[in-house]
């Protein structure tokens, strides 16, 4: 076996709760493991006792033994182990920090001491592979969040570990980065090299695991293959589940179909298509909460140019938002998604064009003023945390603009879990738990235009609920909601109109039904559409073909 836990317990210092209780597993050569859990169960500090961080870095109380190759990580330091298990963080950002995408795939190779030819042979490969050969002399900052995974990602394999562990790893991709990362993850497994791939979005892996492994308080509650551990009894864990199993359950089914065509064969063994049909496809699509019908415009975007480092990001964007309305924007990484929403607090000024929003042209008004009307989440939460506390970072926003409301503000830290954390750093919770504290954050003055980037990433079915929650209730209140996001489920879910971004450009401006129809807007774009979706047309298509 390349990763043996025996009855592994660990604290983290200062903490009265175990991240890490009695946990007991291994994982062989060339075997890809999915671990998954609610946010706080463990598969972090898992992963970081699995390359010795725990507890070398992280320190706090630790008791059994890691054997990582048959070292024991007590024994060996983070540089020696690193040589057999390499760990992509969930937070690209945290792994980061040479001057450009070269040397940050060169320089473990070069702490190794390896001769120059080596050196390049194993960074062209790995370029190759994760497709960054155009990005080799860009600054890693600048880059987008899905760039920067692939570039955390080939840095790793340029050291060509034989345990692979990766964090979260299709948080910050587009659909087509994640088609393609399942390819890259399939030729290291081919090459014998073990995975463990901690993720909240199941169906994203679920096919390609040979095993899956379910967290629960620090322990493995549930192990097994996929299809026989998601058909037992697992509803008090909290996971999210795979949409068309969740369709499934939904309809009192207990298989486990992984792709539309398993879930036709599934109806069709059952005589089930046809009400499959009549109960979903009334349901497809239309979120509960249709937009205001009112013609307040929020904002409006008129032929917006934005260039960046000498490159066109923003090509002439033509936009408006309405009160009450959700809208998703979509596209690959690198297609000025986050590019956009930072014009739309004011934090980046339109270098052609005109931008109103909230009737405030925001070349001429201050962000200050702006960010009063205008909540803006950020796709990695550690950019805008700046506060001791996380009270008083959730607090300081509406105690500086004077709309402190204490009924609202204990309402957000109820409902996304933040009371047990209240006088905790922001800086010492885990990525997802920052993620709820910088939305009640933007939350907390009640902004009329919410603009939330990534706001699945890295979050379990709890969360998912709760946030659906509160944009349900803030869009009654009439604010307007702008998701940029490559979570399709969620976006089609919310979202009653995609926007389709594309090498700076809206190519597309609709319902999520009509986008998803249109074949060359979603190739394009480097979508795929949704499994409910592609459940739909394939139930139309086989009621085609029987007539």
């Amino acid at each position: 076996m390349i990763l043996r836990f025996e009855e592994v317990s660990y604290s983290y210092p200062g903490a009265a709760a175990r991240a890490l209780d009695g946990l007991d597993l291994s994982v062989d050569p060339g075997e890809s493991v999915l671990v998954a859990g609610t946010s706080g169960s463990g598969k972090s500090t898992f992963c970081r006792a699995s390359i010795g961080l725990v507890p070398h870095f992280h320190h706090g109380k630790f008791t059994g033994r890691v054997l990582v190759a048959g070292r024991d990580t007590r024994r060996y330091p983070v540089h020696e182990l690193f040589r057999h298990a390499g760990l992509v963080f969930q937070n690209p950002d945290a792994q980061l920090f040479n001057q450009t995408v070269e040397a940050e795939l060169t320089y473990g190779l070069e702490s190794l001491g390896m001769p120059p030819s080596e050196i390049e042979s194993r960074m062209a490969w790995a370029s190759r592979l994760t497709k960054l050969d155009s990005l080799m002399d860009r600054l890693p900052y600048t880059l987008s969040g899905g760039e920067k995974q692939r570039v955390a990602l080939a840095s790793i394999l340029t050291l060509r570990p034989r345990l692979l562990l990766l964090d979260e790893p299709f948080t910050h991709l587009d659909p087509e980065g994640a088609d393609e990362l399942r390819g890259i993850l399939r030729t290291m497994k081919a090459k014998g090299i073990a995975l463990v791939i901690v993720e909240h979005r199941l169906h994203e892996i679920i096919g390609d695991v040979d095993r899956i492994i379910v967290f629960h308080r620090g322990k493995a509650v549930a192990e097994g293959p996929p299809r026989r551990v998601l058909s037992g009894n697992i509803s008090s864990y909290g996971l999210n589940l795979p949409p068309l199993l969740r369709f499934f359950r939904a309809f009192g089914l207990n298989e486990t179909p992984f792709n539309a065509d398993e879930a036709i064969e599934t109806l069709k063994t059952q005589n089930l298509l046809e009400p499959f049909f009549s109960r979903f496809s009334r349901q497809m699509l239309h979120p509960s909460h249709a937009p205001a019908e009112t013609p307040s415009t929020i904002v409006e975007a008129e032929n917006i140019w934005f260039n960046y480092e000498g490159r066109d990001v923003l090509r002439g964007v033509h936009l408006k938002l309405r009160k009450g309305e959700c809208a998703a924007l979509l596209g690959k990484n690198g297609a000025g998604k986050t590019t956009l929403i930072k014009h739309l607090n004011g934090l980046l000024k339109p270098q052609q064009g005109l931008l109103t929003v909230l009737g405030m042209d925001t070349r001429k008004n201050p962000v200050s003023k702006i960010s009063r009307h205008v909540g803006l989440v950020w796709q990695n939460p550690n950019d805008q945390l700046f506060r001791p506390t996380v009270r008083e970072e959730v607090l300081t926003a509406p105690k500086t603009f004077r709309s402190y409301d204490p009924s609202w503000c204990n309402q957000l830290f109820d409902r996304f879990g933040l009371l047990p954390l209240l006088d905790r750093s922001p800086f010492s919770l885990s990525e997802g738990q920052k993620k709820r504290v910088s939305f009640a954050a933007a939350l907390a003055v009640k902004p009329g235009l919410i603009v939330l980037d990534e706001p699945t990433a890295g979050q379990d079915e709890s969360f998912r609920r709760e946030l659906t929650g509160f944009i349900t209730l803030l869009r009654e209140e009439g604010s307007t909601i702008v998701l940029a996001t490559h979570d399709l489920e969620f976006a089609a879910e919310h979202a009653t109109r995609w926007l389709v971004l594309s090498e700076g450009k809206i190519i597309a401006d609709g319902s999520p039904e009509d986008v998803m129809t249109d074949a060359s807007v979603m190739a394009k774009a480097g979508l795929r559409p949704t499994q409910r979706f592609q459940l739909i047309q394939a139930i139309k298509q086989h009621g085609k073909e029987t007539l």
